[in-house]
């Protein structure tokens, strides 16, 4: 029995809702695009992107044109639901919130019919598919699913996790290969002919339970080895050593490959899904565990250094008090060359300087148009003309960034651009 899907549904439209949605619809499939937020929706209906993302705009841009694209708060029937919201998490304990997933689930139930194919893409703690579906099997108590029914169920369910890098999500969802974990081979069966529609990597099927793991896995191994290169900045650091150096002569060996140290980690997966892994296995994810907190603690470790900058620039010029020091950030985005600011370590870092800093704090960010209202008494720039300061920290290796000379004052360099 082939699978068709002539309209499909993507719920929220966010950094990989969107793009998904968009690339569904360049396949001239009809595509329905649920999100909360009515000035996304609205956006969207008018041919323009909310976020910033290559090629994205021209994508939906023309899928709204041709009508195979339309926005909408509220969800309609179609032949298969996407369900790509945001997965954070709660407390200091970092708590998987799925209350996000709960809402989706909860607001395609009405409209699921059967045949129906609901996909979940959203990165999520072991379990949250099982999870999804005793959502929809209590809300459509009249319609069977797989953990009823197997193969036979009226509805069909899948964790297909999302593997995009931002800046290059257009191109990555089409030639990435893509896990599809099915909660029957049937269920995968049919997630499989969803994703061919316009993906040319390879489609593996596994299990629900393992592709969740699989995702958290991918980024949990990022993120170990970003704490070591960051641990390595700490030391090098106190030893004296340029660590970028060092790096640079250990990737030298032929089975070394040390990654660049940075400011923390920032972003919805890397700084997230591992506390989903150490949430279901505490006692046992003790290296994934160390390397969050090593990766947490760095900003506080860079915030220290401006203050033995602004002390240092203190002692050289003993006329001055800490109110006439003016701090310059570089780069706010949590990676180079976007314009997403969520969980961004370098973010976190420029406001915790305005915050203890009397004086002038300057934050230069070229990949956005304005900061938020809660981001203190920063004073925002588009572009380095003009930024007198006396205290320079570098954040982010934005390419507008990689070719200024090392201005001259005392300079926090967590990105190696201005190394003498």
């Amino acid at each position: 029995m082939a699978f068709e899907f002539q309209t499909v549904s993507v719920i929220g439209l966010g950094y990989i809702g969107l793009p998904t949605a968009a690339m569904f619809a360049s396949r001239r499939l009809k595509v329905i695009g649920v999100d909360v937020n009515p000035r996304a929706v609205d956006t969207i209906n008018r041919g323009e992107i909310h976020i910033v993302e290559p090629d994205l705009d021209i994508a939906v841009h023309s899928a709204v044109t041709e009508g195979y694209l339309r926005a909408t708060s509220h969800p309609e029937r179609a032949d298969a639901f996407l369900i790509a919201v945001p997965t954070p998490f709660r407390g200091n304990n970092h708590e998987p919130d799925l209350s996000y997933i709960e809402a989706a689930a909860r607001a395609i139930a009405p409209v699921l019919r059967p045949g129906n194919l609901v996909v979940l893409e959203s990165t999520s703690p072991v379990g949250a598919t099982d999870q999804l579906v005793l959502w929809l099997a209590a809300a459509r108590p009249d319609l069977s699913f797989p953990h009823q029914c197997g193969d036979a169920s009226d509805i069909r369910v899948a964790y297909c996790p999302e593997r995009v890098l931002p800046g290059k999500v257009m191109m990555e969802l089409i030639h990435n290969d893509r896990v599809i974990g099915g909660m029957t081979p049937r269920c995968s069966e049919a997630a499989v002919a969803l994703y061919r529609i316009f993906v040319e990597g390879d489609c593996v099927v596994t299990s629900a339970r393992t592709a969740e793991m699989a995702k958290l896995t991918e980024n949990s191994f990022r993120d170990v080895n970003i704490a070591f290169a960051n641990e390595l900045s700490i030391i090098c650091d106190k030893l004296g050593i340029d660590v970028w150096e060092l790096i640079g002569l250990a990737n030298r060996h032929p089975r070394v490959s040390i990654l660049q140290p940075g400011p923390g980690v920032g972003g919805h997966c890397i700084a997230v899904d591992p506390w989903f892994i150490v949430s279901s296995a505490p006692h046992e994810a003790r290296l994934i565990q160390t390397a969050r907190e090593v990766n947490d603690a760095k900003p506080a470790w860079v915030v220290t250094k401006v203050d033995e900058a602004v002390a240092g620039h203190l002692t050289e010029f003993p006329d001055k008090e800490p109110i006439d020091v003016t701090i310059a950030c570089y780069g706010l985005s949590f990676k180079a060359d976007i314009n997403d600011l969520r969980e961004s370590p370098a973010l976190a870092i420029a406001e915790a300087i305005a915050y203890k800093h009397p004086g002038r704090v300057v934050a230069v960010e070229p990949n956005i148009d304005a900061l938020s209202s809660g981001s203190g008494k920063l004073k925002f720039l588009r572009n380095v003309d003009g930024v007198a300061a006396d205290v320079h920290v570098m954040l982010v290796d934005h390419r507008q960034f990689k070719d200024m000379a090392r201005p001259s004052g005392a300079v926090v360099d967590v990105r190696g651009l201005w190394r003498p």
